[in-house]
């Protein structure tokens, strides 16, 4: 049997949609504006431009499951974002404790880290 999407998923994949829709557009399109608004300065833009198409793949694919019905329709997107937002949170907790990343970070592992939860409970409950 195939489970219709809780509310609260969808609702989780229209805000993830719009968090990284932002994010991504910035990392892609103003590199250097979004790396002095962190205190980094930003030389090479290519990672950080390939970081923001990466988010904007995300962001796709949080739209098109928000679009989406029924569980098992969107069940490979709930995985890929439980590991891509636990291993963000992971990253960005080593950046800010042992490689001096500016605080500001604080507030991307903080998204992250509550995306992989949201994701993670509502995965859990299928």
């Amino acid at each position: 049997m195939n489970a219709k999407l809780s509310e609260g998923l969808k609702t989780t994949f229209l805000v993830h949609f719009i968090v990284a829709l932002i994010f991504g557009l910035g990392f892609l399109l103003i590199p250097i504006t979004v790396g002095n608004l962190y205190g980094l300065k930003i030389q090479e833009t290519e990672v950080w431009r390939l970081l923001g198409a990466a988010m904007l793949g995300f962001a796709a694919s949080s739209w098109f499951a928000y679009k989406a019905t029924h569980w098992e329709s969107v069940r490979i997107v709930v995985l890929a974002e439980i590991v891509w937002t636990i291993l963000g949170t992971l990253v960005m907790l080593y950046a800010l404790l042992f490689a001096g990343f500016p605080a500001l970070g604080w507030l991307n592992a903080i998204i992250l880290a509550g995306f992989g939860a949201a994701f993670g409970w509502f995965y859990s409950r299928k």
